[in-house]
């Protein structure tokens, strides 16, 4: 008679050597995707126009404007002529640029994935295109002539001298939009930290402080910036005259099918373009 032998599996039950996910130890992934932090960015209402696709028939938009400081009331003798003059007007064309995104996903990858990975793309790309605007804003802001050169870090000086340029061209300085180095010399400054100088603890209590000199301060995230040195920049602007933004096509979503390559995508595209308005009605604050 045979003998019968019997073979026996066992697993050690030792810490050292048990890992999560095996037979021994379950693993337990969270259900829900934790998201990137959203960014500080520029909102819309900063514009001193806005104008959608409706607005825009053609392939760029034209902006007509008043020219400064034209035109003089002159003293006249009696009976001598009345001196000729006029005002003086020029346009501003802007041109739409096309910006956009394709998303390509398997069909594997889509019946495999714990999420919906093309929804979560589209999703993440029109944040993108967010961050795309507040790009072009800060681009043209930067292009002003206006400029307070600063030191090592921004002083209240810098702030007042950069409303003044705003102040000596009739302009009212209502905005003031910092980088996040300039964010932190602000908290720096003991004016605007201390209660009994700056009239609240906001500093304190939030870490930002939301009006300077009436002006409604606004940071905006250095990832969302033309570059990293913009984190140094500060601005100082009438929103009623800075900036135009064109947007000749709102953000668009075109799914296709790539049956050859068994796979799912979108395509997302934006047409918008910033223009600077009136040279005058910004001034840039440079720290080093």
């Amino acid at each position: 008679m045979a003998e019968t032998k019997e073979n026996y599996v066992s697993e050690l039950l030792s810490t050292d050597i048990g890992n999560e996910g095996n037979l021994l130890i379950p693993r337990k992934i969270h259900d829900v995707l934790w998201e990137e932090v959203p960014k500080a960015l520029i909102p819309r209402s900063e514009a001193a126009l806005y104008m959608g696709p409706g607005a825009v028939p053609g392939s760029s938009y034209d902006i007509d404007l008043e020219d400064e400081n034209i035109m003089d009331v002159r003293l006249i003798a009696e009976g001598t002529e009345v001196i000729l003059d006029q005002d003086a007007y020029s346009v501003i064309n802007v041109k739409p640029l096309k910006y956009g995104v394709a998303i390509r996903i398997t069909k594997e990858m889509m019946e495999d994935s714990k999420w919906n990975l093309l929804e979560r793309n589209i999703k993440k790309a029109g944040k993108r295109f967010a961050e795309n605007e507040t790009n072009l804003i800060l681009t043209q802001l930067q292009s002003c002539t206006n400029n307070v050169a600063g030191g090592t870090a921004l002083t209240i000086a810098n702030i007042t001298r950069a409303m003044q340029y705003l102040d000596d061209t009739d302009y009212e300085p209502t905005s003031f939009l910092i980088g996040m180095e300039v964010l932190n010399d602000l908290r720096n400054i003991d004016t605007f930290v201390e209660a009994q100088k700056v009239g609240n603890t906001d500093m304190l209590q939030r870490g930002f402080i939301g009006v300077i000199y009436g002006m409604n301060v606004m940071k905006f995230s250095t990832n969302a910036a033309p570059s990293s040195t913009y984190s140094k920049y500060a601005y100082v602007y009438d929103k009623a005259q800075a900036y135009a933004i064109i947007e000749k096509r709102t953000v668009t979503v075109e799914n296709f099918m790539l049956p050859t390559f068994d796979m799912s995508g979108a395509a997302l595209t934006q047409r918008i373009a910033a223009e600077l308005l009136r040279d005058n009605a910004v001034c840039r604050i440079s720290t080093s």
